[in-house]
């Protein structure tokens, strides 16, 4: 009988799916489906590259912050970018978040290369040697190497040190085998149970000095990337957690001493999970929305060329950037080209203009302001008036 077997008798690797109630598996189908719509969402080139930095940001904030680096997310764009500037005593924070940069992007790349590899203890390792590479650390732990020493976490006990290498070549085993051979056609749902699971054993596990529960967010974006969730999709647990930072903790505790019911601990990381691909939808069909309008602005002058039309297509697009109701005096000023445009002109040609706009209903008047009439294009959606977009 192994140690842990006495004092971590929750880690029986194992998840009775079966019990998992109806609103769980309806969660994950959700899950399933909105990842697919952000897999196959068409957006411009610059949208996308800026979608991946914010939620690449979004995500390497949020696994070091749960583990107390103060960086914000604005800081971290920076660092993205190349232009943060921190003072010698805050480095350290900048190469944590760097860490967890580099192990996103190289999982990403390894990814995209091919068909990815099985989960294995040396893999995990690496994860670990990642995370805390160029870190100062104490004297006891080494990057990748398991723990030869007792940890606590809070209330928390670490499994047994003796046990670690077996405890992770069980977890592997288990994450590899017939458990999380999905059902056909719901590959992403069983894949977000596994990569929980995987989160929460290695969590429980804590088999390293240091970085553990880094090295657990990162092995769960793995095998969510490994299963074709989209790369901006699988930052969002690690978002989640952080933003849940309490409620983590107390779930990670509540598993262990409910004697290993992993189930809400799943049900609720899949629910921040929904909650994240909801907003990232929004996100991403507001861009499609725009682009489709602009489209739909250029077919509607492609024949009216005129300098007074040029200018009224130019007028209709640059309002469209608005969400809220433009006062007919400070449309000018919303944009340089509208500047020029109207300088020269008497307030009747801006007045003709906006009538004749209204009246192809390009533009609403509201008030003593106008807005762009984006919702034509909503052709499924039920339309109310509202500053900038329609509404269920």
């Amino acid at each position: 009988m192994r140690t842990f077997e006495k004092t971590h008798p929750w880690l029986t690797f194992s998840a009775n799916l079966a019990e998992a109630s109806p609103r769980l598996w309806i969660m994950l189908g959700e899950c399933q489906s909105k990842c697919e719509h952000v897999a196959k969402a068409p957006l411009r080139p610059a949208t996308a590259r800026e979608l991946y930095k914010v939620y690449l940001a979004k995500g390497a904030r949020a696994t070091t912050a749960i583990e107390g680096n103060t960086l914000s997310e604005e800081e971290v764009r920076e660092h993205l970018d190349g232009a943060l500037e921190l003072p010698p005593s805050r480095k350290y924070l900048e190469q944590e978040v760097a860490n967890v940069i580099a192990a996103c992007n190289a999982l990403w790349e390894a990814m995209a290369q091919g068909e990815p590899a099985p989960i294995s203890l040396d893999g995990i390792r690496a994860l670990n040697r990642t995370v805390l590479a160029g870190l100062e650390l104490d004297e006891d732990v080494v990057p990748g190497e398991l723990r030869s020493h007792s940890v606590v976490v809070g209330r928390y006990r670490g499994a047994p040190a003796e046990d670690c290498e077996f405890l992770l070549g069980k977890l592997a085993d288990w994450l590899n085998g017939e458990q999380f051979e999905p059902v056909e056609g719901l590959d992403i749902a069983y894949a977000i149970i596994k990569a929980v699971l995987a989160h929460l054993y290695l969590a429980w596990i804590h088999p390293f000095g240091d970085g553990n529960g880094r090295t657990a967010r990162l092995l769960e974006f793995q095998i969510l990337l490994a299963a074709g969730v989209p790369t901006a999709s699988a930052h969002l647990l690690s978002n989640h957690y952080n933003l849940t930072k309490t409620e983590y903790y107390r779930q990670l505790d509540t598993a262990s001493t409910s004697g290993g019911d992993v189930l809400p601990f799943v049900s609720y990381a899949v629910r921040g999970l929904l909650d994240g691909l909801a907003q990232q939808l929004d996100a991403i069909w507001q861009q499609q929305w725009d682009v489709t309008w602009r489209n739909y602005v250029h077919e509607f002058f492609r024949d009216k060329t005129s300098a007074s039309q040029v200018r009224r297509r130019r007028l209709v697009l640059d309002l469209s950037r608005r969400a809220e109701t433009v006062p007919a005096e400070d449309i000018p000023d919303i944009s340089t080209r509208l500047a020029r445009a109207y300088t020269a002109r008497t307030e009747k040609t801006l007045a003709r203009d906006l009538n004749a706009l209204v009246e192809a209903g390009l533009l609403e008047r509201a008030g003593k302001g106008y807005r762009a009439r984006k919702e034509l294009i909503l052709a499924f959606l039920p339309k109310r008036a509202h500053a900038g977009r329609a509404e269920e």
